[in-house]
């Protein structure tokens, strides 16, 4: 492997991790810090991807704006999502919420198939960001793999920063220890975790429009996202956004460079790590917060 092929799988792996991330972090935010199992999670992903693809024609074909519309009725899904479904659910045993999420997977799919069809769709990549950077003599590299990565690092350092330094996310850290304490300093804890599933629910949405041009749009796509950010939470420790972020950069590089150095076993790589990973740490690589 010479260093621009090296140089490409190396940031494949990182755009890879990153998606990954902005996924994993919604579904540790709900799992870890609310204590529901969230199946439909990967739902929320292939809902953004959809409506990247359904949105675009009615803004004009303006991805940018398509992002800003789509993230706006993300976030107004996972707050009456919250308000009708999942407020119901703190309280109840894992069962009841493998099976209520479950069901939403379903109702997912039905209502995506009524509306647009079981067909595979694409997104074109905006013009701004359609060009390629030279790695080398003949090897280059799209810009707008730069772009979702910078994007998703982004995303990564806001919301780390609002859940570590704001007062915000002081109260979100501690309504996830002790919820009847939160309750009683007078803090509105139902209204905390209605924002707090919002904004899980927009997260898994936003990546699933960014990477919608550079993957197929298809049905079902957000039940294999869904495994792989069951593992990222697991590695990276229950409720850890910080766990969840050198997990996913992790399996990245695991299962990319799998894919090129050994394609037989690639679907097994990332599931051994986890394993090897949970045998040195069976807590995951960091605590929740």
């Amino acid at each position: 492997m010479d260093l621009s092929v090296f140089l490409i799988q190396l940031l494949n792996s990182l755009q890879y991790g990153l998606l990954l991330y902005l996924v994993a972090m919604g579904l540790t935010l709900i799992f870890g810090i609310m204590g529901v199992i969230n199946l439909a999670h990967g739902s929320f992903y292939m809902i953004g991807a959809y409506m990247a693809y359904a949105l675009a024609p009615l803004v004009g074909g303006n991805f940018f704006l398509t992002l800003l519309v789509g993230l706006v009725l993300a976030v107004i899904l996972g707050y009456l999502l919250e308000w009708a479904f999942f407020s119901f659910l703190y309280d109840r045993e894992h069962l009841q919420q493998v099976l209520m999420t479950y069901g939403l997977i379903l109702v997912f799919e039905e209502v995506r198939s009524l509306l647009v069809g079981d067909d595979v769709y694409g997104v074109s990549v905006p013009d701004i960001l359609s060009g390629s950077i030279a790695l080398g003599d003949v090897m280059t590299y799209p810009v707008y793999r730069l772009f979702v990565s910078a994007v998703c690092l982004l995303l990564a350092l806001g919301m780390y920063l609002v859940f570590t330094r704001t007062r915000l996310g002081m109260m979100i850290r501690a309504g996830s220890v002790n919820r009847e304490m939160v309750q009683s300093l007078g803090i509105d804890i139902k209204f905390l975790y209605r924002v707090v599933f919002a904004a899980g629910v927009a997260i898994a949405a936003f990546a699933g429009m960014i990477s919608a041009p550079v993957s197929s749009i298809y049905p079902g796509m957000g039940n294999q996202v869904l495994i792989i950010c069951f593992v990222v939470v697991v590695i990276g420790g229950i409720g850890s956004i910080r766990g969840a972020f050198f997990a996913a950069l992790l399996i990245g590089l695991v299962d990319t460079f799998g894919k090129v150095l050994l394609p037989e076993a690639s679907g097994v790589l990332v599931y051994v790590l986890m394993a090897l990973i949970l045998l040195w740490k069976p807590n995951g690589l960091f605590k929740a917060g």
